[in-house]
C-alpha cells in the first residue's frame, strides 16, 4: 500500500497508541515516548513549523545526536510537505555553509548550544537563515539572537494552532504523496562540494521494507540508535524501517555511554559500521590481556574451537554430536558471557556496512553465535541493494540482490544497479544525476565488482581507485588500495591505512596505530612513552606493526590477481588522521587524494628510498585553535613473499 512517513507515524498512533514509539535516557533513567504521545508533539511541531512560515518544498536543515524531538521534528516537516535536511553534528561550521546556501535554507532546528553557537558563527554567510530553534536550552539563557528560540516555544506556539485549526494537521499530512521528496542528505563530498542526494517517500520505504522482509523484522525489535542522524544508513535503520515496522528506537544518553546504553537495552536488531566492530574487539582482547592467566588460557582454547565450530553452527551446516556438546561448555563459560558483556545477548540480526570487513574480526562475531552479516548500498540507493542470508554469511562478499534489486557489471567492472530506491536526483546538479542514472534507469555505483558463482557480490574497490602497478617485477599487476587497507585494519594495532601504488613499481602505506590498544601493549612490555607521537615511534612498535603488514603480504601472496600489492615499504604516522584536519570525510572514509598532497613529503621519502623524513603538520583541536605536531617518522621496508602460484 502506498503510504508516507507521517501517515504510518498516525497509522501506529491509532492502532497501538500505548505501545513505546522511543525511548531517550535522560540523567541515567530512561524515559518511554508512546506512539499517542509522539504523534500529539509531531502535530503540535507541525503547527508551530507552519504558523512560522515554513513552506510545501522547503528545505529545513536539523543538526544533532539521535534525540526523539529531532526525530519528531523530522516528522513534523514532512507532514508539511516539507524536506528535512540532516547535517552531521560534528561538522564544523565552515562546512554548513554550503548545505545551507545550496537548499536555501531558512530554518533550522539543532539539539543545543555547540549547534546554535556554529549557526550562529556562519550566519554572515547565510543571510536567509531566520529561525533556528534549539531542544536541550542548557547555556543558551542569556543568548539574545533574532530569530533564536526553544523547541518548546515552538511546540506551545503549534499547540494553540492545532487547537484553534483542528484539522489542519491530518490535511496536511494527507496531501502528501509517495513520490514527494521525503529527505535530503548530502554525500561526503571527497571531491568538490557535498551533492545533496533527494530521496522520496516512496524510494526510502520501498527499501525500509525490503530490507525487514528480509530479515523477518517485526514491531518487536529494539534499536540502539547512536550513529549520526545524517548518515543514511542510520537514516534507514532507526528512522524509515522504525516508521516502516514499528519497533522501538533506544536513543543513547551521550556518546560516551553508547555502550553501557547498549548493555542495558539488549538490542535486537543492531547496525554498526565495522569500525565500531573492530573497538568492540580491541577492548575485549586488552581485556583478555590483563585478565589472570588460567582465564587467558581457558578464552583461548575456547575461542580456537568457536572458529572451527561457530561458522558452521550459524550456517545450519552439519557439526558433529561431540564439537556440538563441546560448544554449548565454551557457550556457557565464555561466548554467552562475551555476548553479554558486548550488549549482543538478544541480537537477531547484526550488520556492518560502509567499508570491507576484515574476515577473522567478522569470523569472530559469528563464532560466537552473533548473526553478524554483511549488506552493501549506498546514499543514492536508500542504502539496501545487497544482503546476506543467515546462513550465507561470508567475509569476501556482500550478499546478494534483494526483493527489486537488479545488478549487472559493466565492461570496465563497474557495478550497475536498478532499484527502485534510487534517488531521484542530485539537488540543483541535473549534471551530476545525469552522470549516474542512466535513460533505462541503471544507476553507476562507481564501485569495481564481480558478482560469483553463488550469486553474491564481491567488492574490490572504488573504479576510479583500481589502479595498476607500473615497471618493476609486478608491471601491470592490479592494485586494489582498499583492499589491502582493510586487510592490515584488521589488526586491533592498527586503526588507519592509506596505501599507494598506482602507476609506481611498489607498494608503500601510512599507518595510524590504534592507542588504546598499542598504548596497553606497550604498557605490559613496560614500555614507557609521552603520547601519541611518541609511541608511534618506538622501534618496537615499528616491529609491531612489520609483522602485520607482512602476515597481510603472505596472505596477499596467495592471490593471483593481487599478489603485486603486496606492501613494501611503510611508515607510522606521527597523529591520528581526523575529520577536522580534512583527512577523513565525517562518515571516517580515507581522502586518499588529499592526504597524498598534504604528505607529499612523506609520499616522495617512501618512494625514494630514505629511511627516515621530518615532517610538520598543522591540526585543529576541538575548541577552534590550530597548532603544530612536528617529527621525525622512521621508515620500514617489510618482507615480499614470492607468489604461491609461482612457487608451486
Amino acid at each position: 500500500m502506498e503510504t508516507t512517513f507521517p501517515r504510518l507515524l498516525l497509522q501506529h498512533a491509532a492502532q497501538r497508541p500505548e505501545a513505546a514509539a522511543m525511548r531517550e535516557k535522560e540523567y541515567g533513567i530512561w524515559q518511554t515516548l508512546r506512539w499517542a504521545d509522539l504523534a500529539t508533539l509531531v502535530e503540535h511541531l507541525a503547527c508551530g513549523l507552519h504558523a512560522a512560515g515554513l513552506a510545501r518544498g522547503e528545505h529545513m536543515v536539523v543538526i544533532g545526536a539521535n534525540r526523539p524531538r529531532l526525530y519528531a521534528t523530522v516528522l513534523a516537516a514532512q507532514s508539511l510537505g516539507a524536506i528535512p535536511v540532516p547535517l552531521y553534528q560534528d561538522a564544523a561550521a565552515a562546512e554548513c555553509v554550503f548545505p545551507l546556501t545550496n537548499a536555501e535554507v531558512r530554518f533550522a532546528v539543532v539539539e543545543d548550544q555547540e549547534q546554535v553557537d556554529k549557526l550562529l558563527e556562519i550566519r554572515g554567510q547565510c543571510p536567509q537563515l531566520q529561525a533556528i530553534w534549539y531542544d536541550d536550552p542548557r547555556g543558551l539563557r542569556n543568548y539574545d539572537e533574532p530569530g533564536l528560540g526553544a523547541l518548546d516555544a515552538l511546540a506551545e506556539a503549534g499547540a494553540a494552532e492545532a487547537a484553534a485549526q483542528p484539522g489542519f494537521f491530518r490535511a496536511q499530512v494527507d496531501a502528501v504523496q509517495p513520490d514527494d521528496v521525503a529527505a535530503m542528505f548530502f554525500t561526503s563530498g571527497t571531491t568538490g562540494n557535498p551533492k545533496g542526494v533527494m530521496h522520496t517517500h516512496r524510494t526510502l520505504l520501498d527499501r525500509a521494507r525490503a530490507g525487514a522482509d528480509f530479515d523477518r523484522l517485526t514491531e518487536r525489535e529494539e534499536v540502539l540508535a547512536y550513529l549520526p542522524p545524517a548518515w543514511v544508513g542510520q537514516n534507514i535503520f532507526s528512522y524509515a524501517q522504525w516508521l516502516a515496522c514499528g519497533y522501538v528506537v533506544n536513543c543513547p544518553e551521550s556518546a560516551a555511554t553508547v555502550t553501557i546504553d547498549l548493555k542495558e537495552i539488549g538490542p535486537t536488531y543492531y547496525f554498526a559500521p565495522p569500525r565500531v566492530f573492530e573497538g568492540l574487539l580491541t577492548s575485549v582482547m586488552i581485556r583478555m590481556e590483563d585478565a589472570a592467566a588460567p582465564k587467558r588460557r581457558l578464552f583461548h582454547a575456547c575461542m580456537a574451537l568457536a572458529r572451527r565450530v561457530g561458522p558452521a553452527l550459524m550456517d545450519r551446516k552439519p557439526v558433529s554430536a561431540w564439537d556440538r556438546l563441546l560448544y554449548k561448555a565454551g557457550d556457557l563459560l565464555v561466548y554467552g558471557p562475551l555476548r553479554n558483556a558486548l550488549g549482543f545477548s538478544r541480537v537477531r540480526v547484526a550488520y556492518t556496512a560502509g567499508e570491507a570487513i576484515g574476515p577473522d574480526l567478522f569470523t569472530f562475531y559469528r563464532s560466537i553465535g552473533i548473526n553478524l552479516k554483511q549488506l552493501y548500498g549506498s546514499t543514492e540507493t536508500a542504502v539496501f541493494v545487497c544482503l546476506q542470508p543467515d546462513d550465507q554469511a561470508r567475509p569476501d562478499t556482500v550478499g546478494v540482490p534483494i526483493q527489486g534489486v537488479e545488478v549487472k557489471v559493466a565492461d570496465n567492472g563497474e557495478i550497475l544497479v536498478r532499484s527502485p530506491g534510487l534517488l531521484k536526483g542530485y539537488y540543483k546538479n541535473p549534471q551530476a544525476t545525469a552522470e549516474v542514472l542512466t535513460n533505462d534507469g541503471w544507476y553507476h555505483t562507481s564501485d569495481a565488482g564481480f558478482i560469483d558463482a553463488q550469486g553474491h557480490l564481491k567488492i574490490i574497490d572504488r573504479v576510479k581507485d583500481v589502479g595498476r602497478l607500473k615497471g618493476g617485477a609486478h608491471d601491470g599487476a592490479m592494485f586494489a588500495p582498499k583492499y589491502v587497507e582493510n586487510k592490515l585494519k584488521f589488526f586491533p594495532h592498527i586503526k588507519e591505512v592509506v596505501a599507494y601504488g598506482d602507476g609506481r613499481e611498489q607498494v608503500c602505506v601510512l599507518v595510524n596505530i590504534d592507542f588504546d590498544a598499542v598504548g596497553n601493549w606497550a604498557e605490559r612490555r613496560n614500555l614507557p612513552y609521552a603520547g601519541y607521537t611518541d609511541l608511534a615511534q618506538k622501534p618496537e612498535v615499528y616491529e609491531l606493526i612489520r609483522d602485520c603488514v607482512e602476515k597481510v603480504n603472505a596472505d596477499l601472496a596467495a592471490d593471483d590477481k593481487l599478489a603485486g600489492s603486496q606492501v613494501s615499504r611503510f611508515l607510522v604516522l606521527h597523529k591520528e588522521l581526523d575529520a577536522d584536519d580534512g583527512e577523513l570525510t565525517r562518515t571516517n572514509k580515507v581522502r586518499r587524494g588529499y592526504i597524498a598532497d598534504k604528505y607529499q613529503v612523506l609520499v616522495d621519502a617512501l618512494y625514494g628510498g630514505k629511511s627516515e623524513q621530518y615532517v610538520e603538520t598543522q591540526v585543529k583541536f576541538e575548541d577552534g585553535r590550530t597548532g603544530k605536531v612536528s617529527a621525525t617518522l622512521k621508515i620500514m621496508d617489510a618482507k615480499i613473499f614470492a607468489p604461491v602460484g609461482a612457487a608451486a
